[in-house]
């Protein structure tokens, strides 16, 4: 598995279409526009799941966010954990983390998880996170969205588990 993990004072994410709506373009389930995940200040994580990957790697990443120790301490240095601080993440997932760019101009999707692999897994790292004592708002499954957030340094972390 494979998240980029951001630091952020702010965050949300907006149902943009769902998929399922009808031909008309009225969408199914969420209403477009609507905020179906928000955090203030904590972490911003956009969860990739590749073919290999299982419930133990869930745990894991879920746990490497959590201790990742990338929020302020009273000096001003990054000593401190999401865990120590304001408990609030936002999972979101993002098969085109396994987007493969290294032949041609069209990234090849190839190594991220189908679906039915990847919804699993990617609960199970909010289960977990949650299980930790994180307050989790997530995005939606199978459905485009429009992710906001204020970067808070800019901090951005890549982990891969």
């Amino acid at each position: 598995m494979r998240a980029v993990v951001q630091r952020v004072r702010r965050a949300s994410v907006t149902v943009d279409r769902d998929p399922a709506g009808d031909p008309a373009g009225e969408p199914a389930g969420e209403p477009a526009g609507e905020i179906v995940g928000e955090i203030g200040a904590g972490l911003v994580a956009l969860v990739g799941v590749t073919h290999a990957d299982g419930p133990e790697q869930a745990r894991k990443l879920a746990e490497r966010i959590w201790h990742l120790r990338v929020m302020d301490d009273e000096q001003g240095v990054m000593n401190r954990s999401v865990a120590d601080t304001t408990g609030a993440i936002l999972v979101v997932s993002q098969f085109t983390l396994y987007g493969d760019t290294s032949k041609g101009r069209r990234p090849s999707w190839l190594a991220a998880a189908r679906p039915e692999q990847a919804e699993p897994l990617v609960q199970e790292v909010v289960d977990e996170l949650r299980r930790l004592g994180a307050t989790v708002a997530t995005g939606r499954f199978r459905t485009e969205m429009a992710v906001e957030l204020v970067n808070d340094g800019p901090v951005t972390v890549l982990l891969d588990v």
